[in-house]
């Protein structure tokens, strides 16, 4: 029953997550976090490092994931083939129509229509991890015992390397995932 569930969640998690891995996220923490409670919001917040890290899409990092580690290699391939399949029969009929039908302009309104959506959806994904990883409680209060200040100041170095020095994505996980061995070994 537990491979079952794993394809049908990430069916739907394939199905539904237009706009890419990040906006794919808000709909993974709906199912294995709210929905079947395959993992907690701390091992979600892992679970997205994780799928950032992995080469590859982060929605099929994390089906692999999930699927894994609730029902080990089967479960990993059930989870994986359920949230390809989607994108494999919706790129191959949109190839179709797409080509048949480009030059209309009823496609490009729709496509126009649906880019705040997908940032929408980018943007909550960031907020849910942002406040497990910033709030101990997973609630946002900014009482000194709740609030990770370490954390806090990570995420505004990352940022400033970011946005500032524009330095790539992963040197900036590697100087942060650096900084955070080195705290914790000294403490």
């Amino acid at each position: 029953m537990i491979l079952a569930d794993l394809f049908l969640a990430f069916l739907q998690i394939g199905a539904f997550s237009f706009g890419g891995g990040y906006a794919a996220m808000p709909l993974i923490e709906a199912q294995v976090i709210e929905k079947y409670g395959w993992l907690t919001r701390s091992d979600f917040a892992d679970l997205v490092t994780i799928a950032e890290m992995t080469p590859g899409p982060i929605a099929i990092n994390s089906a692999t994931f999930v699927g894994n580690l609730t029902a080990g290699i089967p479960g990993a391939i059930c989870a994986t083939l359920g949230v390809i399949l989607p994108s494999c029969i919706f790129v191959t009929i949109l190839a179709y129509l797409y080509n048949k039908y480009r030059k209309m302009s009823l496609m490009q309104g729709i496509l126009k229509y649906l880019r705040p959506a997908v940032v929408a959806m980018i943007f909550t994904a960031g907020i849910r991890i942002l406040i497990p990883a910033l709030f101990k409680s997973g609630m946002i209060s900014f009482a000194a015992e709740n609030f990770n200040v370490r954390m806090a100041v990570l995420f505004i170095v990352a940022l400033i390397l970011l946005r500032k020095f524009r330095q790539g994505p992963i040197r900036v996980m590697v100087i942060c995932g650096v900084a955070e061995l080195l705290v914790r070994l000294a403490g």
